[in-house]
């Protein structure tokens, strides 16, 4: 079983960049397909980016398309959430997940699904 830790987080001004990185550490990590969420105060967690265990695969969140980009390093056990022209929508504590996945081109969206997952990083876009 992977242990994942965030980093990345912090304050930005609305249209700003950040870049989230997440490092996995006691599994096979290529044998598991990441994603990432996300949840706001009072909102329920949601899903904002995944990618199958193999790179190849990805899939966003609506909102998510077009300015977020999901991509991992098996080699360095590293999967990264670029995030560019964010909004104060998207403020939110990011936390990314894993799970094993049968399938290396799977992707996988539904958060119940996910076995792992990190203690997550503040993200806040405020002027």
């Amino acid at each position: 079983q992977v242990q994942l830790v965030e980093s990345g987080g912090g304050l930005v001004q609305p249209g700003g960049s950040l870049r989230l990185s997440c490092g996995a550490s006691g599994g096979t990590f290529s044998r598991y397909a990441m994603g990432w969420f996300r949840q706001a105060p009072g909102n329920e967690r949601e899903f904002v980016a995944g990618i199958s265990s193999d790179s190849r695969f990805t899939r966003y969140a609506d909102d998510a398309k077009g300015r977020f980009t999901i991509s991992r390093d098996n080699a360095r056990n590293t999967v990264a959430l670029q995030m560019n022209s964010l909004k104060p929508g998207d403020t939110a504590l990011y936390s990314c997940a894993a799970v094993y996945s049968i399938f290396s081109s799977a992707v996988e969206t539904n958060v119940a699904r996910y076995t792992t997952w990190g203690q997550g990083t503040q993200v806040t876009v405020s002027s």
